[in-house]
């Protein structure tokens, strides 16, 4: 699986399950745009990938219009092209219904929906060009639910629908869109949630109970599955998800 002389541009990059794709991607020969509301972590993620291959560090918000069509811009005007899109940035601060603000939901729903639709929108007009692919990170909280995740799981519910939307809507055009559905995943979100808890060594154990693999996912884990979603390898499936979780869902949890 091979991505040589492609042009990938993932979000949500600088750090956990983006930076993971980034640096994938960029192994398997893409150059890369890093984009991050982290401007610095972008640019530190940026310049390690440049010391194999081209990169370039892109800060902004994905949910606001300027900044997701000034990034779609910068990747084409500077890396030439664009060929993948990985829409990754998310935020999952848990918050019980009741206690959730409307500005707390609105801002889940934009990152972590919004987003996704409008890099997908600005980016398909080049996509078409060469015959691209979007692969959209969702989560396993798009059909299974917990306490205090009532924005989160909505907003990755709907990135399945956004999915299959663009996959009807653009196949003609040689676009594949497919998603992809982690569970947990070793990342710094992870370790901020474990280290909230009263117990964290306990939280950890319980979470490594729940998979019939014995071990949560790596970021490097899920970068595999979006590797082969983007790659030619990959060339006959758009619209669905892939589950990349260790067997936490067949488990039951």
């Amino acid at each position: 699986m091979r991505l040589d002389g492609k042009v990938a541009l993932v979000t949500g990059a600088a750090m956990g399950i983006g930076a993971g794709i980034a640096e994938r991607f960029s192994e398997a020969g893409a150059a890369v745009a890093v984009f991050d509301i982290n401007a610095q972590g972008a640019c530190q993620k940026a310049e390690s990938l440049c010391r194999s291959g081209r990169a370039i560090a892109i800060p902004g918000d994905v949910a606001h219009e300027a900044d997701v069509r000034n990034a779609v811009a910068r990747t084409v005007e500077e890396l030439g092209s664009l060929d993948v899109l990985i829409n990754n940035a998310g935020i999952a601060p848990p918050v019980s219904v009741l206690e959730l603000t409307p500005a707390e939901w609105d801002r889940q729903l934009a990152v972590n929906a919004k987003g996704a639709f409008l890099f997908s929108k600005y980016a398909i007009p080049y996509l078409r060009r060469r015959g691209g692919a979007i692969v959209n990170i969702s989560s396993t909280h798009a059909f299974t639910s917990y306490e205090g995740y009532a924005a989160y799981d909505a907003s990755k519910a709907a990135l399945l629908g956004l999915t299959r939307t663009l996959a009807v809507e653009h196949g003609r055009d040689g676009i594949r869109v497919n998603a992809i559905c982690p569970g947990y995943v070793r990342t710094p979100m992870t370790d901020e949630w474990l280290a909230s808890t009263p117990d964290p060594m306990q939280a950890l154990q319980k979470v490594l109970a729940l998979h019939p693999l014995g071990r949560m996912g790596t970021p490097h884990d899920v970068a595999e599955a979006a590797l082969f979603l983007a790659s030619d390898a990959a060339a006959f499936i758009t619209g669905t998800f892939l589950v990349v979780d260790g067997g936490l869902t067949v488990a039951g949890h």
